[in-house]
């Protein structure tokens, strides 16, 4: 901090209030990481003081709610400072979820476990309200169907949403696999209506070959009855040939997103990516073309 008083700095919008009165939302599904991402909001922080209020609710005993704003109090905390402005809110318990999801589902990096989770705690909120107001979609009369609103107000199709819901019945170990990306949304849906048992042998079989199972492979999983699909039989499925996967590969994205512009959204730097590697290969196939002449 150098002695610098960066409260100074921070722009006069809600009202200030102390960290050490504020607790996190219970059950808040999106992750907090001191990364990269972090740092540079920190340092926006300190260049440019805090540009939104966080979001809070009164609670019974004094003490304030988090609905809309953790890394930002992250931020105030790596900086050691006391105070930040928020905006007080006066919401119940299902108002106060639904605001703390849509708060967070514009962010441009969501794992899938966080989708996964937010959607689930805004779809028993949404049933709830449904159920106590007896709302409707429409003039005519149309049922209340939380999935079609939770679909309607998050982007994804109603299937989408489904999926993404079914993925909190995973174990951790499973569920993470698909947050690095080295397992797809449909085989890790249809291994969600196994059992925990059933899960775990998957995982153990994983972590020995490093083998994952294919969308058709897991269907078929799903389709044996519970008492007969043992660890050996899962095995059994899993060391078949899978002729048209392609094989999958561990790479540290900490090492790539240091190669790439960080001003780029996923999309750019998914093109990024490719286009360099389209480059590389074609300067290892002309490399291979002179060693073939000499």
């Amino acid at each position: 901090m150098n002695g610098k008083n960066y409260e100074s700095v921070f722009k006069n919008v809600g009202e200030p209030i102390d960290l050490f009165l504020i607790d996190d939302f219970p059950g808040h599904p999106y992750k907090v990481i001191d990364n990269s991402d972090m740092t540079e909001l920190t340092e926006s922080i300190k260049a440019n003081g805090l540009l939104n209020p966080i979001i809070l609710r009164k609670k019974a005993d004094g003490r304030y709610e988090l609905i809309s704003g953790h890394r930002r109090k992250r931020a105030y905390e790596i900086l050691k400072l006391k105070k930040i402005n928020a905006v007080i809110t006066d919401l119940n318990d299902d108002e106060a979820i639904i605001m703390m999801v849509d708060s967070n589902c514009q962010r441009s990096n969501i794992l899938p476990s966080e989708k996964a989770f937010s959607y689930k705690m805004k779809l028993d909120a949404i049933k709830r309200q449904g159920k106590r107001t007896d709302l409707t979609l429409s003039q005519v009369g149309k049922k209340f169907n939380a999935y079609e609103e939770l679909a309607r107000s998050s982007g994804d199709s109603r299937n989408q949403v489904h999926r993404y819901i079914r993925l909190t019945y995973l174990v951790p170990e499973l569920l993470e696999f698909v947050d690095n990306g080295r397992m797809k949304m449909q085989p890790a849906v249809e291994l969600s209506y196994l059992d925990e048992e059933a899960q775990r042998d998957i995982v153990d079989i994983i972590d020995e070959t490093d083998v994952f199972p294919s969308f058709s492979q897991t269907v078929r999983m799903r389709k044996i009855d519970k008492g007969e699909l043992t660890y050996e039989k899962i095995s059994e499925i899993l060391s078949e040939d899978k002729p048209n996967q392609r094989p999958t590969y561990r790479i540290s994205a900490e090492k790539i997103s240091q190669l790439i512009p960080r001003e780029y959204n996923d999309r750019q730097a998914e093109e990024y990516i490719i286009k360099a590697l389209e480059c590389y290969r074609k300067t290892l196939n002309r490399k291979m073309k002179k060693d073939k002449i000499a």
